[in-house]
C-alpha cells in the first residue's frame, strides 16, 4: 500500500500539507465518530441524564480510541502502514500515551466519584486497545468479532454506566445492536482497504466506499438526532 493510495481515501482531507493530511487520515474520523456516537447514545438512554457525563464519555472515547487506539494500530500492526512515515515512532508513542493518559484521567474522575462500575469497561477497553492493535496472543483478539465488541458494544455500555453506574436490559439490548453496526463497518472496511491497496475492481471499491459512508454518516446522524430529541423532550 502506498502513501498516495491511502491519502486518497475519502476520509482524508484533500487540502493542507502531507503531515496534516496523514495525521487526520490516521484518526479515521468517520469511524471514530461512530464509536463516539455509540457512547453518546448509551449515555442518553436513562430517563435522567447529566449532560456533562455525556460530554465526558465522548471526550474519553475521542482520546482513547479515536487517537490512542488508531496511533497504536499504526505502531503495532505487523503490516506496513503509510500513516507513520511522516512521524517517528517516538512521536507516535508520545501521542498514543499522552492521549491515553488524558482519557483515563477523565475516566478515573467519574469512576471514583460517580460510576465505579465504569472501571470494568476501562479495564476491558484498555486490554482490547493493546491486545487488538499490537496483535498480542498470536492475534487472537485481532478479528472482526472483538473489534465489534470493543468499538460497538462496550462504548454503548460505557455511556449508560457513566450515567447510572449500572446496566439494564435496555442498555444490554442496544449494545448488541451497536455491536452489529460496528461489525458491519469492519466487514466492509477490510475488503475496501485491500482494494484500495491493489487499485483493483474500482466499481466494487466505490460500492464499498458508499456503504462505509452511509454507515458512518447514518450512525453519526442518529447520534445527533438522539441528542436533539433529549434536549427538546427532557
Amino acid at each position: 500500500m502506498t502513501e498516495e493510495t491511502r491519502l486518497n481515501e475519502w476520509f482524508v482531507p484533500k487540502f493542507g500539507p502531507a503531515k496534516f493530511r496523514m495525521f487526520v487520515g490516521l484518526l479515521f474520523l468517520p469511524y471514530t465518530g461512530m464509536c463516539i456516537s455509540f457512547a453518546v447514545i448509551g449515555s442518553l438512554l436513562p430517563q435522567h441524564i447529566q449532560w456533562e457525563r455525556t460530554e465526558a464519555i465522548s471526550l474519553i472515547y475521542a482520546l482513547a480510541l479515536g487517537i490512542s487506539a488508531h496511533v497504536a494500530d499504526s505502531i503495532g500492526s505487523k503490516k506496513v502502514k503509510p500513516w507513520g512515515t511522516l512521524f517517528s515512532k517516538k512521536q507516535l508513542v508520545v501521542i498514543m500515551l499522552s492521549s491515553l493518559v488524558a482519557a483515563y484521567s477523565v475516566g478515573f474522575y467519574y469512576i471514583l466519584l460517580y460510576a465505579p462500575v465504569l472501571s470494568i469497561i476501562a479495564v476491558l477497553e484498555g486490554f482490547f486497545l493493546i491486545a487488538y492493535n499490537f496483535e498480542l496472543f498470536s492475534g487472537r483478539f485481532h478479528n472482526d468479532f472483538w473489534f465489534a465488541v470493543s468499538w460497538g458494544t462496550l462504548p454503548l455500555l460505557a455511556g449508560f454506566i457513566i450515567q447510572t453506574n449500572s446496566v439494564n436490559l435496555l442498555a444490554a439490548t442496544v449494545s448488541v445492536c451497536t455491536g452489529i453496526v460496528s461489525y458491519a463497518e469492519i466487514r466492509l472496511s477490510r475488503p475496501y482497504k485491500m482494494l484500495m491497496k491493489t487499485l483493483a475492481e474500482p466499481k466494487r471499491t466505490k460500492m464499498l466506499e458508499k456503504g462505509l459512508k452511509s454507515l458512518s454518516i447514518g450512525t453519526i446522524t442518529f447520534g445527533l438526532a438522539t441528542i436533539a430529541y433529549r434536549i427538546i423532550f427532557s
